[in-house]
C-alpha cells in the first residue's frame, strides 16, 4: 500500500520554507514535530525550527530550547535550551522568559541565580504569565531572591489564579487560611480550593477531602472527603492514597473493607509512604486481610524503620525479640528500642525502662530506667507512671522519696490503673506518705477491686465488715468477699463466713479490722 500523497498545504509551507520563509520553516517544523500530514520526526522538526530560530524567530528559538531542554530528537542539554531560550525571551517572549527563569531557579544548563530567576519570571509576569506570575509569588512568600514580603506573594497568586492556573489558586487558599498577607478568610480558601480541586490539582484536592474529613470550615462530609481523596490518590498523590486507607481501614463513613484499606496502603507504600508502609507490616505481622506472615512483616517495618518512622521500629524490635520473621536478636531488639524511644515513642519507653531495670539485654541500670520511665509517665502513660513510683518507693533505688512515689501512683491511678489504686488506697489506709483517711482508702480499694484485683476485692469486704471509710454493709461485705475468694484470695473465706454468721446483726461498735497488704 502507498503512502498517502502530501497536502497541498504540506508543499505550499515546504515550498515556502525552501525559500527561506522564517515563518514557513517554523510551520513546517511544527508540522514534523505533531505527525500533521507527515510522519512524525522530531529530527526534522528541529533540523526545521533551527533555520527559523536562526533567522531570529523568536517562538522557533522557544520550540528549539523546549527541545533541547526535553531531549527531544537530540540529547538533553540544558545548556543549549537556556542559550536558545535567552534569544527568544530578549525579544519579549513570555514562555521563553518563564523557562529561562526557571532554569536559573534550578541551576540547570545555568549558574543557579535567584536574581536571574526573578527578573526573567518578572519579564512574563508582566506580560501576564501565570506560571510566571505563580512563581514570582513563591518567590516572594519565601524571600527567594527578592525580599520576603508575603503581600506581593498574594499579589502574584492572585493575578496568576484568577486566569484559572491552579497551582496559584492553591497557594492562595493556604494564604487566605493562615492570613497570612491577606485578611484570613475561610470561605475564600475553600472557593480557592474548589477550582484548583476541580482542575485536577492534586494537593489542592487532598487540602479538601481533609476538610470535609474533619468538618474544618465545611460540614462533615464523608462521602465528599472519598471523593477527593481518591481524585488525588489515582493521581499517585501519596497521602491521599494513605488516607483512603485509614477510612477503609476504619469504616469512616464506608463499610470497612481491608481488601480496599490494604489496597491503598500497598500504592502508598510502593511510593516510600512510611505509615502505610508500618500498616501494611501490621497487616502481615497479624494476618489481617492477608496470610499471616512475619517475614513480609519484618520486611515492610524494616522499610519505613529505616525511614526513622519510630512505631516500625518499635514493631520491628519487638519482632527482634520474639524471633518472629527474623533471627532473634536482642542487642538487636533493643537498638531499635532505643530508635524508636528517642523520637518519642510511648511503648518502646517503656520497654527501654523494663530492660534497665531487669537487666535483660543490657546491663542494669536502674538510673537509666528510671529516666526512661519518668519520659514515658509524663506522656501519661499509666503502667510507666505506677513502675516510676515503684522505683522512688526503693530505698536502694536512684531517687527514693515516698512524696515522689505517691504522685506518680496517684496519676497512674486516676488514669484508672488498678495496681495503683490498690497501692494509694493502702497509702491512706496506713497513713504512709499522706494523711490517714480511710474514706480515700475505701474509695481507691473499691475502684482497684471493680476491676478484678483480689487482694482489693477482699480489702473493700473488710471496709464493709467493720465500718471504716463506709457504713456497716454486711451484704456488701460478704459480696466483695465472695469475689476475692473466687479469685484465690484464701483468707476470704474465713471473713465470708464470720458476715454471714452477722448479717442481720448490727454490731454495737464497729469491729476495727486493718486492711490486707
Amino acid at each position: 500500500m502507498s503512502a498517502a500523497a502530501p497536502s497541498k498545504e504540506y508543499l505550499r509551507i515546504k515550498a515556502l520554507a525552501e525559500q527561506g520563509v522564517p515563518q514557513a520553516q517554523h510551520s513546517l517544523g511544527f508540522m514534523y514535530f505533531n505527525g500533521d500530514g507527515v510522519p512524525q520526526s522530531h529530527e526534522l522538526a528541529m533540523a526545521w525550527y533551527r533555520q527559523a530560530a536562526n533567522a531570529g524567530l523568536a517562538h522557533a528559538q522557544y520550540n528549539l530550547g523546549v527541545m533541547y531542554q526535553k531531549g527531544q530528537g537530540v540529547a538533553p542539554d540544558f545548556a543549549e535550551a537556556a542559550r536558545w531560550y535567552r534569544l527568544a525571551a530578549e525579544q519579549g517572549y513570555a514562555a521563553a522568559q518563564y523557562n529561562l527563569g526557571w532554569l536559573y531557579a534550578k541551576g540547570h544548563g545555568v549558574p543557579l541565580d535567584t536574581e536571574q530567576a526573578r527578573h526573567w519570571f518578572g519579564q512574563a509576569a508582566e506580560q501576564g504569565d501565570p506560571g510566571a506570575q505563580n512563581n514570582l509569588g513563591m518567590m516572594y512568600e519565601t524571600g527567594k531572591g527578592v525580599p520576603q514580603d508575603a503581600a506581593l506573594a498574594v499579589h502574584w497568586y492572585r493575578k496568576a489564579a484568577v486566569q484559572g492556573y491552579a497551582r496559584a489558586q492553591f497557594n492562595l487558599a493556604l494564604r487566605c487560611d493562615k492570613g497570612d498577607g491577606v485578611a484570613q478568610d475561610s470561605a475564600q480558601a475553600i472557593d480557592w480550593l474548589r477550582q484548583a480541586a476541580a482542575q485536577g490539582h492534586a494537593p489542592a484536592q487532598f487540602n479538601l477531602a481533609l476538610r470535609y474529613d474533619k468538618g474544618d470550615g465545611v460540614e462533615q462530609d464523608s462521602g465528599q472527603a472519598i471523593r477527593w481523596y481518591r481524585a488525588a490518590a489515582e493521581q499517585g498523590h501519596v497521602s491521599s492514597q494513605f488516607n483512603l486507607g485509614l477510612i477503609y481501614d476504619n469504616g469512616h463513613g464506608v463499610p470497612r473493607d481491608e481488601r480496599q484499606a490494604l489496597d491503598w496502603y500497598l500504592r502508598a507504600a510502593a511510593q516510600g509512604h512510611a505509615a502505610a508502609q508500618n500498616n501494611v507490616g501490621l497487616r502481615h505481622e497479624h494476618g489481617q486481610g492477608v496470610p499471616q506472615d512475619h517475614v513480609v512483616a519484618a520486611e515492610w517495618y524494616r522499610k519505613a524503620a529505616l525511614q526513622g518512622f519510630p512505631s516500625a521500629q518499635y514493631h520491628l524490635g519487638l519482632l527482634y525479640d520474639s524471633g518472629h520473621g527474623v533471627a532473634r536478636d536482642e542487642s538487636e531488639a533493643i537498638d531499635w528500642y532505643r530508635k524508636a524511644a528517642e523520637q518519642g515513642h510511648l511503648r518502646a519507653r517503656f520497654e527501654l525502662a523494663l530492660r534497665y531495670e531487669t537487666g535483660r539485654g543490657v546491663a542494669p541500670d536502674l538510673r537509666a530506667a528510671l529516666a526512661w520511665y519518668q519520659r514515658a509517665a509524663e506522656q501519661d502513660y499509666a503502667p510507666a507512671q505506677y513502675n516510676l513510683g515503684l522505683l522512688h518507693d526503693r530505698d536502694d533505688g536512684p531517687a527514693p522519696s515516698i512524696d515522689l512515689a505517691n504522685g506518680w501512683y496517684r496519676k497512674a491511678a486516676e488514669q484508672g490503673h488498678a495496681l495503683a489504686q490498690f497501692t494509694l488506697a493502702l497509702r491512706h489506709d496506713n497513713g504512709q506518705g499522706v494523711p490517714r483517711d480511710f474514706v480515700q482508702a475505701f474509695g481507691w480499694y473499691r475502684k482497684a477491686a471493680q476491676q478484678g484485683h483480689a487482694r482489693a476485692q477482699l480489702n473493700v469486704g473488710l471496709m464493709y465488715f467493720a465500718g471504716q471509710g463506709t457504713a456497716v454493709d454486711m451484704a456488701q461485705a460478704c459480696y466483695w468477699f465472695a469475689l476475692a475468694e473466687r479469685n484465690g484470695e484464701a483468707a476470704a473465706s474465713r471473713y465470708l463466713a464470720e458476715a454471714r454468721a452477722k448479717m442481720g446483726a448490727v454490731p454495737a461498735l464497729p469491729v476495727v479490722v486493718g486492711a490486707i497488704e
